[in-house]
């Protein structure tokens, strides 16, 4: 069956049910919208009389956050799903989300209609991948209108006003009354799709946008260029070729020649006649800075851009804390989905407590705590099938050992015969000058634990316990009776360790004597930033040769999270983070590794890896590396209102605040004023300046906030990147929500300079 043909039979209501644990299973019907872009469901018929008589509830979830959707074997246990992807003939799927929401499990009544339900999602998640910024738009735009029609397939005037108001657009009704008999051609009093397209278009016409469009535009278009200015649009009510091309150089700064000119006007003009000329329109012009051309993120850093054949230690990599844990530190649910979820947003290291489990297999969690209790063979299967999905490149699986030697070997024979040929095998020699590629280590699995002395069968080892630091007093007395200061080690697991061979840090003075590039140390929060703080430069030159994990203190057991740009202007490669945990420092985590294709790797800059520079990023730093960021705010588009405040943007009073983070002295933050009673398109015109003295580590974080006197101000969206991948010029910020959802159509407007 292919794609599209299992879209249409997606439409029709589909009875299913959805598979909980304890063996607990839910009728629902599900189907597609017609805007093909809603999965709605209801629950199944009612038992009651009472019951009977309401209508069934309708919910909904997006294809849009789907990660990942598939054929699989449910295993149901009294207190979770487990689910593995199969090719064999099944009834049964699951769909795994981009945010927090839990996995979805569905069983059908017949084989061919789980088949054809994951055939069409997957169809539909490759069409979303490649389309254009028109047909998203017209997508996004088809989406309401079906939300909200009639049975005719039209919008009323009332039904209009309602979809609006969804759309997030607050317009006085006598104004959209004007607007709708205008376009209203046969009369009937409803608009139909395309009335509809244009309706919108008329509503969020945005002035500051066709000001930048009209910029020393010519009344007479025959007229030559004035003498004071260069002008942008002079055809009449549209840009030329070569006009297109000067806005690029002079305003985005961005070099093109004629013919890249003709392929935008080519991919963003709606009109066609307008396309034949070489000619484009405002509403194009918008699209095109709208589109990832017009994002104030560099499109082409979505590719892996930078140079993968340095040292491991040359890179910062993006890395997790605690994966099992889906909450918090003391009592949440351990789960392997904790690490499909990590690895599907591009994570390359893995923590894994490991302790005793009944009947001889090992069990992962929060030792000492209540969180629940995850089988370690489960969770080497789940990392066996997701860690080169987003990425080619090394995942680290960092083990922190409390295993008898009997269950470490169990441990040892899981990974031979579940990760296989995919183990790194590079053996660490005592001549090994310095660590082997990301790009050599193309598609391997590192494993980071303690390694016993050549010819030694089983020896003591220090256990290095994170989990004994948890400041809990219920922890803490379970830590003083059960706690050893060493544990011995087995061969079997020891012999899978190589290149990252885990040792106790003592000193800079002690590492550059002692250590080897394989070595790695953990080293807690605290103590880390002493040494930021007092010796960032010996912090940033050991970095150069070897790896170091920072990870949080004991204190965060609600799985709150490190500052982690603090440790990168160290030359930090990993830093620890709860990925369950939306917040501040996860948005950085997350902008930072935004770039290089989201690999999970980023080149570090060259004075964080050369050999020859000394920098102390605590300090003075020359003045050679610094620049200046202007931006300026200029307007917001479509903003959505916070959770539990009602619908509209007109409950919305919007500000901004945008911060840069990176060395000691770039770190800063300004703020808008407040826009009253307007998210649908508040207008600030802010500039705001930041002098930087390390650029190349400075990070920027967009936040619109709404504004609350009586309260905490609200976050209604943000957006984090790099300095290194900002374009110049007039740009949009495209909006995520705090759990990285995509807000679309909501944005700002800004420009961006940087001198």
């Amino acid at each position: 069956m292919d794609g599209q043909s299992s879209v249409s039979k997606m439409m029709v209501w589909t009875p299913m049910s959805k598979v909980r644990e304890n063996r607990k299973k839910y009728k629902r019907k599900y189907r597609l919208r017609k805007d093909m872009e809603t999965v709605e469901y209801t629950a199944g018929i009612k038992t009651c009389r009472s019951c009977a008589k309401r209508p069934p509830e309708e919910r909904n979830f997006e294809i849009s956050n789907i990660a990942e959707v598939f054929l699989s074997k449910l295993t149901l246990l009294s207190s979770r799903v487990d689910r593995e992807s199969t090719t064999e003939a099944t009834k049964t799927f699951s769909i795994h989300y981009k945010d927090q929401t839990p996995a979805l499990d569905l069983e059908c009544s017949k084989e061919d209609i789980a088949r054809g339900w994951v055939t069409g999602i997957q169809h539909l998640m490759r069409k979303r991948r490649t389309e254009t910024i028109i047909d998203k738009r017209k997508r996004w735009i088809s989406e309401y209108f079906h939300k909200g029609k009639n049975t005719d397939d039209r919008l009323e005037s009332k039904e209009a006003k309602a979809v609006l108001s969804q759309m997030n657009i607050q317009i006085k009704e006598s104004q959209i009354d004007t607007v709708i008999q205008k376009l209203d051609k046969d009369q009937t009093g409803a608009l139909s799709l395309d009335e509809f397209t244009q309706f919108y278009n008329v509503m969020t016409a945005r002035q500051e946008i066709e000001e930048l469009f009209d910029k020393w535009k010519s009344d007479d278009p025959d007229e030559a260029d004035p003498p004071h200015a260069s002008r942008y649009a002079v055809d009449g009510d549209n840009m030329r070729v070569h006009e297109l091309m000067e806005f690029l150089a002079q305003e985005q700064k961005v070099a093109t020649e004629p013919k890249g000119c003709q392929q935008l006007i080519e991919r963003f003009e709606p009109n066609s006649e307008l396309k034949k000329k070489k000619l484009l329109s405002l509403e194009g012009f918008t699209l095109y800075l709208q589109s990832a051309e017009g994002n104030v993120f560099n499109h082409t850093h979505d590719q892996v851009y930078q140079d993968m054949t340095q040292p491991l230690s040359h890179y910062f990599i993006a890395s997790s804390h605690n994966t099992y844990l889906l909450e918090d530190q003391l009592r949440g649910p351990s789960s392997k989905e904790g690490y499909v979820k990590v690895l599907l947003k591009g994570c390359r290291f893995l923590e894994l407590d490991c302790w005793d489990g009944d009947d001889g297999e090992p069990v992962i969690y929060h030792g000492y705590t209540l969180t629940s209790k995850v089988l370690f063979r489960e969770v080497i299967e789940a990392i066996g099938r997701y860690a080169f999905k987003k990425s080619p490149y090394p995942v680290f699986l960092s083990l922190e050992n409390h295993c008898s030697v009997v269950q470490q070997r169990t441990l040892a024979a899981h990974m031979v015969n579940i990760l296989g040929d995919s183990l790194c095998n590079i053996p660490a020699t005592s001549d090994m000058q310095e660590l082997p590629s990301p790009q050599r280590l193309h598609g391997k699995i590192i494993v980071k634990n303690k390694k016993l002395k050549q010819n030694v069968v089983e020896d003591d080892v220090s256990d290095e316990d994170e989990a004994a630091e948890t400041e809990d007093v219920e922890v803490q007395e379970r830590v003083k009776t059960s706690k050893k200061k060493t544990i011995k080690l087995a061969k079997e697991l020891s012999d899978l360790v190589n290149i990252c061979h885990a040792v106790h840090f003592h000193s800079f003075e002690h590492s550059r004597e002692k250590d080897m590039p394989y070595n790695i140390s953990s080293i807690k929060e605290g103590k880390a930033n002493h040494l930021v703080e007092d010796q960032a430069a010996d912090f940033i030159d050991h970095t150069k040769r070897q790896l170091v994990k920072i990870y949080p203190s004991g204190g965060r057991v609600d799985s709150s999270n490190i500052d982690p740009h603090l440790y990168w202007a160290a030359g930090c490669q990993i830093v620890a983070l709860n990925y369950q945990t939306p917040c501040d420092q996860m948005d950085l985590n997350l902008g930072l590794f935004r770039q290089n294709g989201r690999c999970g790797y980023v080149l570090k800059p060259e004075a964080l890896r050369d050999e020859q520079t000394r920098l102390d990023t605590s300090k003075n730093i020359a003045d050679k590396y610094k620049k200046t960021l202007k931006i300026k705010i200029i307007s917001g588009f479509q903003l959505p209102t916070p959770e539990g405040e009602g619908s509209g943007g007109s409950a919305v009073d919007p500000y901004v605040k945008v911060q840069v983070y990176g060395v000691p002295a770039d770190c800063a933050e300004e703020g808008t004023e407040v826009v009253k009673n307007n998210g649908f398109h508040p207008v600030w015109n802010c500039d705001m300046t930041f002098p930087l003295t390390f650029p190349d580590l400075a990070l920027v974080r967009f936040e619109v906030k709404e504004h609350d006197t009586m309260s905490d101000s609200e976050t209604i969206g943000q957006f984090s990147l790099p300095v290194s991948s900002m374009q110049q010029g007039y740009r949009h910020v495209h909006l995520l929500s705090k759990d990285q959802e995509d807000l679309s159509p909501a944005a700002l407007f800004i420009h961006v300079s940087l001198q």
